[in-house]
């Protein structure tokens, strides 16, 4: 099937190199023990063929049988090229002075490369339109879901990087500390990054009138997952890697097939948004991952879409001392009805 227009059709990549350092914990480990531990998506005996076909080296020597490991021995596996799906490469810029460059990112693009994604993300597409000009090329200061759309923050100077990066990490730091009562309370601390979302929730189950909110503060932590091995989902608190969490949920709109929320989020945890709305009861509409309570499905994965998330508006301020906002000027809207 054809890529729709603007859209990267599918493509093989180059392939990629994924190097690994072993850890005292893993001295004694078969190679193909190491591998299936590290890579849940495949059994150890995919592993001992990959090492049979001279995809594996150990300290820089080819391995082509399996031998165990020990302490500090360093691992490079180099994945053959695969295929990337198609992904749209196309989008409006909301701002650019320059230095900062912030786009509007469709939903279906991933930002960085990561799992099954190397060429076809906005990283490489940013390379290919900017690498060449002189004033430097505009790189993510952070992430958005590769099924979130709206505003994403880039940036042409290291420094300006690196600034935006400690604003958003400090005010996240300020957050778990305890330092921020209510997640729409620091719109006016200095430095600040805050970000609105819009998102589609499963109608009918917020116990709430259009214009209330409410807080949300259910650590997320990972638990195990058949697939993944772990995974990011609700937690009790009661592990030690359970991250506090904070997020204020708006109703905006309700309608028979969507509730409308605004969701401000004061701390940054991975799939925040998907999974406060979900430890709700009320989930993203067609969220495949994260259902009622927060918990993730065993047969899905973090990048499988079908569900409305997106990022609307931004508020920061600069080094200067400037404020600037930005809105998208099409924010999500709820439908009255459902496309079958």
């Amino acid at each position: 099937m054809a890529a729709p227009a603007g859209w990267l059709p599918e493509a093989p990549n180059q392939g990629w190199t994924y190097r690994d350092r072993v850890a005292p914990a893993q001295a004694g480990m078969a190679v193909s023990a190491f591998y299936t531990a590290r890579h849940r998506h495949s059994d150890r005996r995919s592993w001992q063929a990959r090492l049979a076909a001279g995809e594996i080296r150990l300290n820089g020597q080819l391995l082509l049988e399996d031998a165990p490991l020990a302490a500090d021995d360093r691992l490079a596996w180099r994945r053959p090229p695969w295929l990337e799906g198609p992904v749209p490469a196309s989008w409006a810029v909301v701002y650019d002075d320059g230095d900062l460059h912030v786009i509007d990112k469709p939903s279906g693009l991933p930002v960085l490369p990561a799992g099954g994604w190397l060429e076809h993300t906005l990283l490489r597409l940013l390379e290919r339109r900017h690498g060449g000009e002189s004033a430097g090329m505009p790189r993510p200061v952070h992430r958005l879901g590769r099924f979130t759309s709206g505003l994403l923050v880039c940036a042409r100077r290291p420094a300006s990087r690196a600034w935006l990066s400690a604003r958003l990490r400090e005010s996240t730091e300020r957050t778990v500390a305890g330092l921020e009562a209510d997640a729409e309370a620091v719109a006016g601390v200095e430095g600040r990054c805050r970000k609105l979302y819009r998102a589609l929730l499963v109608p009918g189950v917020l116990a709430l009138q259009p214009g209330e909110s409410l807080l949300i503060a259910n650590p997320i932590g990972r638990r195990p997952h058949p697939q993944l091995g772990q995974i990011w989902c609700a937690a009790d608190g009661a592990e030690a890697g359970d991250l506090a969490a904070r997020s204020r949920l708006t109703l905006l709109q309700r309608t028979a097939t969507a509730d409308l929320v605004q969701v401000a989020i004061a701390s940054g945890r991975p799939h925040q948004i998907r999974i406060h709305c979900a430890a709700l009861g009320a989930p993203l509409l067609g969220d495949p991952l994260y259902g009622p309570g927060g918990q993730a499905a065993a047969a899905a994965r973090p990048g499988e879409g079908g569900y409305r998330l997106q990022a609307w508006r931004l508020e920061l301020t600069r080094p200067s001392g400037e404020r600037l906002l930005l809105e998208l000027p099409q924010a999500l809207a709820a439908p009255q009805t459902l496309a079958g």
